[in-house]
């Protein structure tokens, strides 16, 4: 069984048209399954209003659904969500008369610009998100595998259960994984992908989990579990950072940014910055409010949620 992960932009609850409601928090899942083939369609529910669900959508997406009703900040900032998360592809579905010519010069340089163009025709999008999913493999090849939180609770009679998507490899059942940041570890009671048991989940499974060993008060969303003992937790970062060529003003010391990895999203203060010739490539140290998991190597989305209009800064790379 393939799963592909689907963010839906710029319409709430235009998903419900192409799946089955699922889990509805400040983000709302909408499944979609033929045979063994599975859609999962994420709409953040919570954006404009809020930042985080539009990049923790972003964050699990292998493929973006940009719907275009009309041309404002909200349409702006999540084409440089998606370029800073460099998710390629896509389609895009113009409404209320918008032309490609009108959205041109915005996307231009960007992710968004090599989107195809198509009708907005929900049995054809359907068709056409299941016929992506059926050239997709996925394996459990690998013994170490990584998954980021985002939902947990507590079910009765079986105990802790999480759902989230593998980012690395393949989880199996009995695995026993590290609970990051802390020093914790749950065994792997059982994996279900869309209601179903299977001994494993592989990279882009949208998959839920019973967990031995760990209670629902220790977890949190963006908790790592991963059996991968190359992943490191930082406190504090040094690190070269690039802001998008919108972003108005040079980054400071004592600003409050976010910085964006897998499920985590952690405030950083700035503590020094170094700006050789152009201040939009800066070398930030940053003191984080809480331990941030990564592997060496990654790039993360840098933001600023008190920025106004524009709240997406940059990226940056994570030592």
């Amino acid at each position: 069984m393939a799963n592909l992960n689907v963010a839906i932009l710029g319409a709430q609850d235009y998903a419900k048209d192409l799946g089955k409601k699922g889990t509805t928090s400040d983000m709302t899942f909408y499944n979609l399954k033929k045979g063994a083939q599975t859609v999962t369609l994420i709409e953040p529910t919570r954006y404009p209003e809020r930042l985080t669900p539009l990049f923790y959508a972003l964050s699990m997406a292998r493929k973006a659904i940009l719907i275009v009703d009309q041309i404002n900040p909200a349409f702006g900032e999540s084409v440089i969500m998606l370029q800073c998360l460099g998710l390629k592809d896509g389609l895009v579905i113009l409404r209320n008369f918008i032309s490609r010519e009108q959205i041109a010069p915005l996307i231009k340089g960007t992710v968004v610009d090599s989107y195809e163009f198509v009708e907005d025709d929900k049995n054809a999008i359907r068709e056409r998100l299941l016929q992506d999913v059926e050239k997709m493999e996925t394996t459990c090849d690998s013994t170490i595998g990584t998954m980021p939180v985002d939902h947990f609770f507590n079910v009765r009679g079986i105990g802790t259960v999480v759902l989230g998507c593998v980012v690395e490899g393949a989880i199996h059942k009995h695995d026993d994984l590290m609970v990051l940041p802390g020093k914790k570890t749950a065994q792997v009671r059982s994996v279900q992908k869309h209601d179903e048991d299977f001994d494993c989940a592989g990279v882009g499974d949208r998959t839920g989990m019973a967990l031995k060993g760990i209670e629902v008060d220790e977890l949190d969303r963006g908790t790592i579990l991963t059996n991968d003992k190359s992943i490191k937790t930082s406190s504090s970062l040094e690190a070269k950072a690039e802001l998008v060529k919108y972003w108005p003003t040079p980054i400071k010391e004592g600003m409050v940014l976010h910085i964006g990895h897998w499920m985590q999203f952690v405030p950083a203060r700035v503590v020094a910055v170094k700006a050789e010739a152009d201040w939009h490539k800066p070398t930030l140290t940053l003191a984080l409010d809480k331990t941030l998991v990564h592997k060496s190597g990654a790039r993360a989305v840098l933001t600023y949620p008190e920025g106004g209009k524009l709240r997406v800064a940059g990226t940056i790379d994570l030592p």
